[in-house]
């Protein structure tokens, strides 16, 4: 019995160590995205400067592709993927002085936006809302 309790309390111990570092790395991940850069804003700054100043440019109809665009993130992270997509949009859309978000915007705001992996879900996406995607391919 007592040879069975050690066990389980190394286990325990190894089990606590693994969850602490799994919740620290996120922990510090996000610490050094609110760590300011060379310009005096960090990368959490400029995402909400750039939602803040697009927001008006949003159509109904652009937010709901955006929705359905970051539908296979896992909930828990799905608004922190809708702030970091939505801001390279909406950046996009002021670089070019567009008077309102477009699909093109949204489209390639979310390529640019999202690591390689993603994209497959992205073609099945577009392909299933009919959208053509040969003005992308550069950026795939």
């Amino acid at each position: 019995m007592a040879e069975l309790f050690r066990w389980f309390i190394l286990f325990w111990v190894f089990f606590l160590l693994f969850m602490f570092a799994v919740g620290g790395y996120f922990m510090f991940r996000k610490f050094l995205k609110r760590l300011p850069k060379e310009d005096g804003k960090s990368i959490i700054d400029w995402q909400e400067y750039y939602i803040e100043k697009s927001l008006h440019l949003w159509t109904d109809e652009q937010k709901a592709l955006l929705n359905d665009l970051v539908e296979p993130v896992p909930p828990l992270f799905r608004d922190i993927a809708k702030q970091k997509i939505g801001s390279k949009i909406g950046e996009l859309a002021l670089e070019e002085n567009a008077t309102a978000i477009t699909e093109d915007h949204v489209v390639r705001g979310y390529i640019i936006a999202t690591p390689k992996r993603d994209h497959k879900f992205l073609l099945k996406t577009l392909n299933k809302k009919n959208i053509d995607i040969a003005p992308y391919k550069e950026l795939f």
